[in-house]
């Protein structure tokens, strides 16, 4: 029943499509943006990492490389410093979109968090890394899948831990964010695996049918998938941490509907 009553309250499918939309249109134009301006071999390692991530082959991967690796400076003169900054202020939108998602689960009232801009750009630049990253871990840095899914599970808890500790700033304790962080990393760690069954296929349909503009839509449609999820598994392990199994030995803050009771 308070699973059911914190989905309402998160409404998770709004958060999701909210989060998955914001994503689209600010944070992939930052990711083109660090692409144009990032040296060389940051831009192969972020190539390799968006490959091994959907697992792509064929005309999906050459669109993918085509779009990353322009073969001019064309996309960095056009973009410029200024252009470059508006794309990455543009870009907090996910953050502060993550943030509300965050404060919803943890029924945190709009005023329980301290507006901090550095947490919005700091949330991004860990984003950024770990994705330009996933290439080698989800490898297993060359050991194979038998290493690189525990690693890969590793970095997920870590990220989403971090994540609602650095997007509530610090309202709830960390103890109490390792539910949420635990059951997120299981839940994408698994969609992870998914993707590189169906998004091949999926993905080179589409070209083949649509053009890029097909790609558009099964990109999106993967997006609000990975983003309902999320917001699934967020709101679902704040409810678990605020159970009184766990709620005392994490010291977790109690539910919306106890603490005017413990008030008065």
């Amino acid at each position: 029943m308070r699973l059911a009553d914190r989905m309402v309250t998160v409404n998770i499918f709004d958060s999701g499509t909210r989060i998955a939309a914001q994503c689209f249109l600010t944070a992939v134009p930052l990711l083109f943006v660090v692409a144009a301006c990032a040296p060389a071999a940051v831009r192969h390692q972020l190539i390799a990492s968006v490959t091994s991530i959907f697992g792509l082959t064929g005309a999906a991967r050459a669109e993918l490389e085509q779009v990353f690796q322009p073969t001019s400076g064309d996309l960095r003169q056009t973009t410029g410093v200024v252009g470059g900054l508006m794309v990455l202020l543009s870009a907090t939108a996910v953050s502060r979109a993550m943030q509300r998602l965050c404060k919803r689960a943890w029924e945190i009232p709009r005023t329980g968090t301290r507006i901090a801009a550095w947490r919005w750009l700091a949330w991004l630049g860990l984003w950024i890394g770990v994705l330009v990253l996933q290439g080698p871990l989800r490898d297993g840095f060359g050991a194979g899948a038998w290493l690189g899914v525990p690693l890969t599970w590793v970095s997920q808890v870590g990220l989403w831990w971090w994540t609602q500790h650095l997007l509530l700033g610090g309202m709830v304790g960390w103890k109490p964010l390792l539910p949420a962080a635990l059951i997120t990393a299981t839940v994408l760690t698994a969609l992870a695996l998914t993707a590189r069954l169906y998004m091949p296929q999926a993905l080179d349909r589409a070209l083949a049918g649509y053009g890029s503009v097909g790609s558009v839509f099964v990109v999106l449609s993967w997006l609000v998938v990975l983003c309902v999820a999320t917001a699934v598994a967020v709101s679902a392990g704040a409810v678990l941490a605020q159970e009184p199994f766990l709620a005392h030995r994490l010291g977790s803050p109690p539910p919306l509907r106890d603490r005017g009771a413990r008030g008065s």
